[in-house]
Parts: structure tokens; sequence; C-alpha cells
């Protein structure tokens, strides 16, 4: 048994799997992360894991989607390779005498590839069986489409890598990165030459039989280092092969056939992250520690001086303008232009809207009027929203939308919500026939974040320098445009309009005025951004008359009154509104200091907030006008059940807990909140004030669709059948009688 043991422990795969674990933590790190998202366990919010197991190409999943997967899945792998062999070369002279010797390092460096190919086959057969609810012969054929791609290019790599010394342009980039040349700038250190050679007695040749090392002759120093020049020449151009793969997929990100899947974009930069810590770690030796502080440092310079910028921009917004002609985002200029005068004049354009509406709406003495809210909460909550209202719309014969005078709230729900309106309003216009043609709600249903990822794998962290030409400006490309771009697509155009578009008719009373929210993160405050001035919904109008009162929000349209503010795109104000942390990126605004924007959901993730206020200065109006108003909350998840309760059963847990608390429970704690507010509220309303809940009800508690930008089929079927749930429907009731 210790022999068997023995010769288990020096056989060149264990003692290949063992280096790595030693030595090289910082390369398995990339199938860490990649285990870990498709397991579910790393990025699960943001719904990382269906980028792998169900991969979308052209919108489906597919044949081809699994083939692309396949294909960039395997340049993944042989990136590995071949960068652990430059690094574990001289740690195997006796490997000189077999023939192909990369082919045969590649036969056993395989313990990793093939697990993770195991795991990855039964990870994505049960996802795609129980989440897309598949037939087993569409998920064999998935799986073929996988396995064609990745062995097609199996032997297209190792046919380059076998006549790699024919080709022109690789022995010139083998002149230009020849390992000398660059060696020649690191300093010189005795700790850089360690004697760690690798104590394998056996090996599986490239026919796949085990033979004795000692059988084998060792390197010849001058054929180790001609092998050891060919290779890192190799791993140079993978890398190089890598980015230019990513680079040319961003420049035409618009191009449908050119958009691989996401998943497989990511592996794309993992192949050249991972070639270049390869590089890095090879050349720098013992210097890698100075050698990534260093590279740390200069891309916080970059940074610092703005030639390295990730956050985003408004597209539509005009960005072309002079430091000193940017509106001052500072209390003093805030309080010089959200004045007194300024919110009673726009609470007197408000009533005189209501007015308007009143009169089109026509409902004789009793009159019904609704004020929408809906929750954050990514593709999961659009889709909710947008089934909700309209299924109540089509109930109550459209009346809904007709009663409804404003729609705000967070995120994903703005999202539905907006589409809701912009369907409606297309209907009223006579744009199209059906408002509730079934088509709308599978438009809703359709993914956000293949385009998203992409874009961040190909662009974003490739080249920031993409431009595009937008009401004439111009702009970068980001993944924020990518997923308007996706949005826009999805939506069959209605939301490629900007903000101006609906003003008329939000000003008339036609149509609901929409409220898009989102979080000022300089200090907290809320941006608001429609059509219509807003400045009463700025401060507390207690304070009104103070020196200093506490103005706890922003008119965007009255702060950037000078940049043509409504001509912004109506998809870039709902992507600030859904700006969830690193999905999507932090947009600026061309105020002076620059304004950095994220989620609504920072500061109201319900709506309730603004709601609430438009209804208490507004209160006088309705108390004369209205005899019903009625308070529309459609949430994500349940008022008693917002969050899940956590314990401290584990000692990480005891560690974690108290620091991720306000980040973990920051729903909680709105809910709650507005818990409050909803007690206070009907008392200024004259006991008019009705309150109506709808609640997203999984089926099982346990199983509810992801907060991220996919929904999996079974996501949609559980978020579609939650109306029918018993608490909804007699909340349908209740609103449905109101309406009468």
């Amino acid at each position: 048994m210790r022999r068997v043991l023995r010769s288990i422990y020096y056989f060149l795969p264990v003692q290949l799997l063992l280096l790595h674990f030693r030595k090289y933590q910082l390369l398995l790190s990339f199938w860490l992360i990649a285990v870990l998202t498709i397991s579910g366990d790393f990025a699960t919010h943001f719904g990382a894991s269906s980028l792998f197991l169900a991969p979308e190409y052209l919108g489906k999943i597919n044949f081809m989607s699994m083939f692309l997967l396949g294909s960039t899945v395997c340049v993944f792998m042989m990136t590995w390779h071949i960068t652990t062999f430059i690094i574990h070369s001289k740690r195997m002279p006796y490997m000189g005498a077999t023939r192909h010797a990369f082919l045969v390092y590649c036969i056993n460096n395989a313990i990793i590839p093939i697990v993770f190919l195991i795991f990855y086959s039964v990870m994505s057969i049960r996802f795609q069986l129980v989440n897309e609810h598949a037939q087993l012969i569409d998920i064999l054929r998935l799986q073929a489409g996988f396995y064609l791609g990745f062995f097609l290019l199996v032997l297209v790599s190792f046919a380059y890598f076998f006549r790699v010394s024919r080709d022109f342009f690789k022995s010139l980039l083998s002149s230009i990165t020849k390992p000398s040349r660059i060696r020649r700038m690191i300093p010189y250190d005795t700790l850089d030459y360690e004697i760690d050679i690798i104590p394998a007695r056996s090996y599986i040749t490239g026919r796949l039989h085990i033979a004795q090392s000692s059988d084998l002759e060792p390197y010849h120093p001058r054929v180790l280092n001609t092998i050891m020049s060919r290779h890192h020449r190799n791993v140079i151009f993978a890398a190089f092969f890598s980015y230019v793969a990513l680079l040319i997929m961003g420049m035409y990100m618009d191009q449908p056939l050119l958009r691989i899947p996401a998943g497989g974009g990511f592996l794309l930069l993992f192949s050249m992250l991972m070639g270049f810590v390869g590089a890095f770690k090879y050349f720098m030796k013992s210097w890698e520690a100075i050698g990534w502080m260093a590279f740390i440092l200069v891309l916080s310079v970059m940074v610092k001086y703005k030639i390295f910028d990730l956050r985003s921009i408004a597209y539509g917004l005009n960005y072309k303008t002079e430091i000193a002609q940017r509106p001052q985002y500072s209390y003093s200029n805030l309080r010089s232009v959200f004045t007194p005068k300024r919110f009673m004049a726009d609470k007197k354009t408000e009533e005189e809207r209501l007015d308007k509406w009143k009169a089109i709406s026509d409902q004789g003495d009793s009159t019904s009027l609704v004020v929408i809210t809906t929750s954050g909460g990514g593709s999961r909550s659009a889709y909710w929203t947008f089934h909700a209202l309209q299924y109540i719309d089509s109930m109550s014969g459209g009346k809904l939308f007709k009663h409804t005078v404003l729609v705000t709230g967070a995120s994903g729900g703005m999202i539905g919500a907006t589409y809701w309106r912009s369907i409606h309003d297309a209907h009223q216009q006579g744009l199209i026939k059906n408002p509730y043609a079934p088509q709308y709600q599978e438009n809703m249903g359709k993914d956000l974040l293949n385009a998203i990822i992409f874009s961040l794998a190909s662009v974003d962290l490739i080249s920031p320098f993409n431009k595009i030409t937008i009401a004439g400006h111009s702009y970068t490309r980001d993944r924020g445009y990518a997923m308007e771009q996706e949005l826009v697509a999805n939506t069959d155009g209605l939301l490629d309009k900007n903000l101006a578009y609906f003003g008329p008719r939000e000003a008339c009373g036609q149509i609901p005025q929409l409220l898009i929210n989102s979080t000022i993160i300089n200090d907290g405050r809320k941006l608001m951004m429609g059509n219509l001035p807003i400045s009463y919904l700025t401060q507390p109008e207690y304070s009104l008359y103070e020196s200093c009162p506490p103005i706890d929000a922003v008119d965007y349209g009255a702060f950037f009154a000078g940049k043509d503010p409504t001509n912004m795109r109506i998809t870039s104000a709902l992507r600030m509104n859904a700006t969830f942390p690193f999905v999507l990126p932090v947009v600026r605004l061309p105020s002076q200091p620059y304004m950095n924007i994220m989620d609504a959901g920072l500061r109201d993730n319900y709506g309730v907030e603004v709601a609430s206020r438009y209804l208490y200065v507004l209160r006088d109006w309705m108390n004369k006008n209205i005899s019903k108003t009625i308070f529309l909350e459609i949430r994500d998840s349940r008022e008693y059940d917002v969050s899940e309760a956590s314990s401290e059963s584990t000692f990480s847990n005891m560690l974690t807990d108290p620091l991720f608390v306000i980040q973990n429970k920051w729903e909680a704690f709105q809910s709650y909140k507005h818990s409050f507010l909803k007690d206070y509220t009907p008392y200024f309303m004259e006991g008019k004030l009705h309150y109506v809940t709808l609640c997203y009800v999984p089926k099982e508690s346990k199983s509810s669709a992801a907060l991220n930008f996919h929904l999996t089929s079974k996501e949609k079927e559980d978020l579609y059948w939650s109306i029918y749930n018993k608490g909804n429907q007699a909340a349908v009731d209740t609103l449905l009688k109101l309406l009468k």
C-alpha cells in the first residue's frame, strides 16, 4: 500500500496539481471565480450563473450559444496550460526528450480542466432542466454544441502550437517579446534562481500511456532556453489574440452577430488577465510584490488625472461646457434655485395639470385618483410590476391608466411601469392596436444581463474609448449604453424616446406624470427626473421659509435648465434609477463638482417617500376635488418578510453581520420606516386615502426569482401567476371597487 501511495504521489499530474496549490494560488483564483459563479455562490444577486449555465446568442439559448461558450472555455483552458507551462518548464528538465513536450504537459496538467468540465456539465444540465424547463433532447443538443466548440478549438490550438515557428508574424512577435530583452530591465536577484525540480517518477505520454520519467533524457540548457522562448511567444500571442478578439467585438457591440455570450466574453477577459499575470510572475520573480504595488500606483494616478474613468454619462445631456459654466452643486446654489417662490409656482402648475386631468377623466361626482409606486428589484420587479398593472388595467376596462396621475418608484419596478405607460400612450395615439397583447409581457421578460456583462468584458475594461453620437453630442460607449440599447430592442423601440417626447401629454393630463428617481451619492440627496416642474418635492413644506431649509432632493429639470435636460433619453433616466453597484456604472452629471448618480433604492426603494410628499403638498386640491385617493403600491416583496432573519450561527456571521447589517437589511429598514408614513398620511387626506398593496408572492418561499437583469423560464412563470395569489386577488377586488 505504501508503494502504491508513493507511486500516486510521484505521478506527474498529481505533482503538478500540488504545485499549483502550493505556489500559484493567484492563477488558481481564476478557476475559483469561475466555479463559484457557476455554482451560484459568487455574484448571485447579479444572476451571473445564468451567463454560463444558460448562455444567450442573438437572444436565445441554442446550439450556437453553447458552441461559442465551449470555444471560449477552450481558450481559457489553453491559456492556463500555456501560462503554467512557461512557469513550470524549468522544473521538468526530464520532459525534454518527449516528442511534442507541450502536448504531454497539457495531458498531465488536465486534472483541474477535466474536473471543471464535469462540474460544468452537471450544473448546466441541472439548470436547463429545472430552471429553463428544457426537454432532454434539447439539453443533449446544447451539450453537444458546447463540446463541439470546445474540441474544435482544441484541434485548432494544437495545430497552431505545432506549427508556430513557420509563421512570419509569430517570428516577428518573438523578436519583439524576446524574454532576454525584457529580463535585462529587471534587477538581478539571487532569489530568482530557486532549485525546485518536480520529483515526478512517472507521467502520461502523448499516446495516453503511463511511462517512467527515468527513461527520459534531460534537457540541455540551450535546448531548454529555445523551447522557453518559443512558448513564451505562444502565451503572448494567445493573450494578444484574446485582447484583439474582445476589442473587435467591443467596437461592433451593436452588431448582434458579433455579440458572443457574456459568459464567453468574461472567459476571454480572464484568459487575457491570466496571460498577463503569468507573464508578470515569470519576469518579475522575486520582485513580484513590488511590481504589483507599482502597477496599482500607476493605475491610481491614471484615475486621479481622469486618464482612466469608469463612470458613465447620461445620453442626450450636454456635457461639453466649460467648468465655470456648469451649475454649482452646493447648498448655497440649491438654495438659490429652489426658492419658496419657485416652490409655490410649481405647486400651482401641478394643480392646473390636475384640473386638466379631471376635466378629461370626466368621472362625475365620484372622482377617483390613483398614485402608483413601484419597488426596485431588477428584471424580477420589472416583470411583476408590468404584469400587475396590465392585469388590473384590463380588468378595470382601462380605468387604472385613466385615473392615474403619478407613477414613481425605484429600479426595475420603474422600468416595468414606464413601459406600461409608453404602451398605453402609444395606444392613445393610434400607434398600436391592442395594448394588452401578450408580446408586451414577453418583452419585459427578455434578458438585459448578457449585454451588460458582455460590454463590461469587451468594452469597459478593454477599450473605454469607443465613441458614439446621440442628439448631436459625442459620448463614450460602455455597459450602461449596452443596457439601454438592449432595453430599446426588447421593448420594440417604444422606449427609444427622450423625456421631452412625453412632456406635452403629461402637461395636459392625458397620461400620468412619471417621476424617475435616483440617488446622488455625493451627499445622499434624491435626484428626481421628469418633464414637469417639481421643486415642491425638493424640501419639506414646514421649512419653506426658514433661512436654511433642509433641501433633501433635486429637481433635475430646474437644476440643469441650461443643459437641455429633457433631451436626455428616457432609458438613461431609467438606467440611473436602476444603477445597481458594479452591475451598471455610476453616472456623472455635468455639474461642478460632478454629481455621481446611483440606484434610487439607496434612498427610497419603494417610492413611498416621494408619493407621500406629493399627496401632502397637494392635499388641499385633492380634498376639494377628489372623493377617493388610491395609493397603489406594487412590491416585489411582502412587508412582513421583506428580509430574511440572520443568526450568528457561525464564527464568520458573528464577525461580518455587524459590519454589513446596513447593507444587508437596507430594504427592510426602508420598508419599516414607510409603515410610519402610511400611518400619518390618511390624516391630512381627510379620510379619503385608500392603500392597496400588491406583492410578488413566490409559490415556494425559498425559491423566489433572483434580483438581477435575467429571468429564467421558471422565474417568469412564478412571477406571472403571483397575481392570482389569494392575497393579491383580494387587493385587486378592493381596487376595482374603488375605481368604480
